[in-house]
């Protein structure tokens, strides 16, 4: 018997899978931009604002400190030591800081490991984030002092916009550690970006004293008395003040009126002594009275006069004038 023999080849095949990419244990930052609406510069009070500070952080599954993981981590947030950060438009600038609390001290600058004497936020811990990632956020404050904005100026007379970027300059320090909590110093760092920004708003005050011309027996001879008004508006922003005909003038000849006999005597008001009369262009005569605000207050003097003319019976002659700032 005849045999005959078949060799099949049995094919073996290997495939060498690469091992997987080992996923680094990397942080990185985000924060929003620092928002301060409506600064008032006039008001003369702090302005706050705040921000979100979002820190996010990955462990992998390789790493060689999965067990019991720790993580050290810094921000620092620029700006020179305690000193006052800025916003700026154009030239003109206006000062404000960034604080790790709501106490809003010296020592909460949120400073920069870079410049001594400052601080940087930091936080540390074991197993805070085991095998994955997780984030942390805290809020950052923002404060305006109050003191120091009474001649931030706006542009054009128009509400002005102050902006301090801070692109790149947001830095995040961080080391990952197995039994021991490293420093944020020993590991890597990420840069990150945002804006403080700050609407400075127009606005002004006015207020004006009582003009009283005493007691006269006779109008033989002028009559003058003056007061004081007071215009506070934010720096660079032109204002104009009118001054209404009163409650019996017309024609831009002001009356005082005596409420018991209906008689009445004739005034005169000015923005300088024996000046020309001050009015609204209107019923009040003259012309309003123009100015630049500075941010402090303005004393300005009201001149009233009393030219000679026939004398009314004795009484109490009054008038009630409006003045309007527009700005």
């Amino acid at each position: 018997m005849k045999t005959t023999a078949f060799l099949v080849p049995l094919l073996l095949a290997l495939w060498l899978l690469a091992p997987p990419a080992a996923r680094a244990d990397t942080c990185g930052a985000a924060m929003t931009d620092v928002v301060f609406s409506n600064v008032n510069p006039i008001a003369g009070t702090d302005v706050y604002a705040s921000g979100t500070l979002t820190v996010t952080c990955s462990f992998s599954v390789l790493s060689p400190n999965t067990l019991l993981p720790t993580l050290s981590v810094c921000v620092s947030l620029g700006g020179a030591g305690g000193a006052w950060r800025t916003m700026s438009s154009g030239s003109a600038t206006l000062p404000f800081n960034l604080y790790t609390d709501s106490s809003y001290t010296a020592a909460a600058i949120w400073g920069s490991a870079a410049v001594p004497g400052t601080a940087q936020f930091s936080f540390s811990g074991g197993g805070l984030l085991g095998i994955g990632s997780g984030s942390k956020s805290w809020q950052v404050y923002g404060k305006i002092p109050g003191s120091a904005i009474r001649t931030v100026p706006t542009s054009g007379g128009a509400d002005t916009t102050y902006v301090a970027d801070f692109s790149g300059r947001g830095v995040i320090q961080y080391a990952f550690g197995g039994l021991a909590t490293p420093s944020c110093t020993t590991g890597s760092s990420a840069a990150f970006s945002f804006q403080a920004r700050a609407t400075v708003v127009n606005d002004c005050q006015i207020s004006v004293g009582q003009l009283s011309f005493g007691t006269s027996k006779v109008l033989n001879a002028a009559v003058r008395a003056s007061t004081t008004m007071s215009v506070l508006c934010t720096a660079g922003k032109p204002y104009q003040v009118s001054l209404s005909a009163g409650n019996y003038g017309s024609g831009g000849a002001r009356r005082m009126r005596n409420a018991a006999t209906g008689e009445t005597v004739g005034y005169q008001l000015s923005s300088s002594y024996d000046g020309s009369q001050w009015g609204d262009g209107g019923g009040g005569g003259g012309v309003p009275l123009g100015g630049t605000g500075t941010g402090a207050a303005q004393a300005i003097t009201v001149y009233g006069r009393v030219s000679p003319q026939a004398t009314p019976s004795p009484g109490d002659y009054t008038d009630t004038v409006t003045a309007t700032l527009y700005f």
